[in-house]
């Protein structure tokens, strides 16, 4: 079977989160807004009974992913016990074809714009089409899960900002445009301190660092509360790399430069 198939996005996505660690593992984990911006002619009419839906499902491009191989067999993040799975068997993102299927809320229908709750998609995602959920038609409660169907596959733990943290991520936030807070509800809401898929890293006082790009998260673990206290955030360069002539292979010292005025000494 020889054929090929051309698709036109109808629009775009615009999120908060730019970057692959951002994203939800699935939609239903997001506290995230968003906007779908349509092309013109896919506004108006085409759009209009939408305002009596709650939710839609979004199929729309991996388009972070292109050039990305697909392999046979995957290893979910969860339960995270290193199995790996037959790829039609998951939803990871690198697939043959590199399509994706979400499920968000409408907030709202504009003319041209459709406003989101609960988004798992990265801004500048292209949509090829939307669809509206239908519960007798899409959602089938009882029905087996394969795999999934392993004790505390769904597990989620709490994530709680110290007022700390929020003070220097909203900075960062200011800065650069990175979402922290969003990062550690993607990376630790599940199986927090399983380092196979983040960069952890174990401090004396029995804390955890969370490597994030060029900088350092602080948290702790309550494991009998499941609970992950986010404490602080530094940066991971140290003074040395912070110097003005230092190269800057990633082009963000002068963030961590500024962010350092502020919160002078929390540097590596």
């Amino acid at each position: 079977m020889d054929s090929e198939y051309i698709f036109k996005p109808i629009g775009t996505v615009h999120t908060a989160g730019k970057y692959r660690f951002e994203a939800p593992r699935q939609g239903v984990f997001s506290t995230a807004d968003g906007v779908l911006e349509l092309l013109p002619e896919y506004g108006g009419d085409a759009i209009a009974d939408l305002a009596g839906f709650d939710r839609i499902w979004l199929i729309f491009c991996f388009h972070l992913n292109m050039g990305h191989h697909w392999k046979s067999k995957v290893r979910p993040p969860f339960p995270a016990d290193g199995i790996c799975r037959s790829l039609f068997a998951t939803r990871s993102p690198y697939r043959v074809n590199p399509i994706g299927l979400s499920c968000a809320e409408i907030v709202a229908v504009e003319s041209r714009r459709i406003i989101l709750r609960g988004i798992d998609l990265l801004d500048g995602t292209p949509v090829l089409d939307i669809k509206p959920y239908i519960p007798e038609a899409d959602s089938f409660p009882d029905a087996a899960v394969g795999w999934r169907n392993v004790p505390d596959a769904d597990n989620v733990w709490q994530i709680v900002p110290t007022a700390e943290f929020t003070r220097r991520a909203e900075l960062i936030k200011q800065l650069c445009g990175l979402d922290m807070a969003n990062f550690c509800r993607v990376q630790l809401c599940r199986a927090p301190l399983d380092s196979s898929r983040k960069r952890l890293y174990w401090q004396n006082d029995g804390s955890v660092e969370l490597g994030c790009r060029t900088w350092r998260i602080k948290f702790i673990c309550d494991e009998a509360e499941q609970r992950v206290t986010l404490q602080s955030i530094k940066s991971n360069y140290t003074a040395d790399e912070l110097l003005p002539d230092a190269v800057d292979r990633y082009g963000d010292k002068d963030f961590h430069r500024e962010f350092l005025k502020v919160f002078p000494g929390v540097c590596s």
